[in-house]
């Protein structure tokens, strides 16, 4: 990630840990393509499964499907905690920062906005696996509590992404959940339209696009009520 990997092991490539618990998904988020090439193949030829993106909006769309993300915040379409952020509200993905920006502030900006642990660049390659081994330990530790989000009437299960409204099945779709489990995220802030169209569509999207959705979900959980549009700003979830 960028000038991280510093010393006599950059140039034989990243020298993992023997691991007895399998390979990790790991999603590399990094602006400079060659040191982001560079760090997954070092990862890959350790058995680890890794893909990576070039931007935060690619970022929200991929962490889903990951064990550990290892982000830079210096991207080129969105601001590193802003995803960091998106990415926790989503996932319990285990994340890690890694970043030029490396005062005491900027570490506990990122820590507060969700990371798990924060790399500052330059740094060494036993520095960085010690510190994945380490967050991967208390993440696989921890029990994963299903999380449901209830709001009234109103129940969205995120593990099942299922939908219920007065205890009856509501069908949704793919974008439709995303979007009212964003809104059900932040039940009392209004959520900008922006915001949205980055977090749910990435770079396919049209202001038209969360419009539709917005009118679509409304129709479906029965008023209009359900999801408030705040002109200029965004859209927030009606009172319970």
């Amino acid at each position: 990630m960028g000038q991280g990997i510093t010393g006599a092991s950059a140039s034989r490539g990243l020298r993992l840990p023997q691991r007895s618990a399998g390979a990790w998904r790991v999603l590399v988020v990094e602006k400079d393509r060659g040191a982001m090439e560079a760090l997954r193949g070092d990862l890959r030829r350790h058995g680890h499964q890794v893909e990576g993106v070039e931007t935060g909006s690619a970022a929200l769309q991929a962490c889903e499907d990951a064990d550990i993300v290892l982000m830079d915040l210096e991207l080129p379409d969105m601001d590193g905690l802003e995803v960091c952020r998106g990415i926790r509200l989503q996932s319990d993905v285990a994340v890690i920062a890694v970043t030029s920006w490396g005062s005491e502030l900027d570490r506990v900006l990122g820590l507060q906005a969700g990371a798990d642990d924060y790399v500052v660049k330059p740094y060494g390659s036993r520095e960085l696996i010690a510190r994945m081994e380490a967050v991967m330990r208390r993440v696989q530790a921890k029990p994963q509590a299903a999380k449901v989000i209830s709001h009234g009437s109103l129940r969205i299960d995120v593990g099942l992404r299922e939908v219920s409204l007065d205890g009856r099945g509501v069908d949704v779709t793919r974008k439709e959940f995303d979007l009212l489990c964003l809104l059900a995220s932040h039940p009392q802030t209004v959520v900008p339209r922006k915001r949205i169209m980055q977090q749910i569509w990435g770079d396919s999207w049209s202001r038209r696009t969360v419009d539709t959705h917005v009118s679509s979900l409304r129709m479906k959980l029965g008023g209009s009520d359900w999801i408030i549009t705040v002109r200029g700003v965004g859209f927030r979830l009606g009172p319970a």
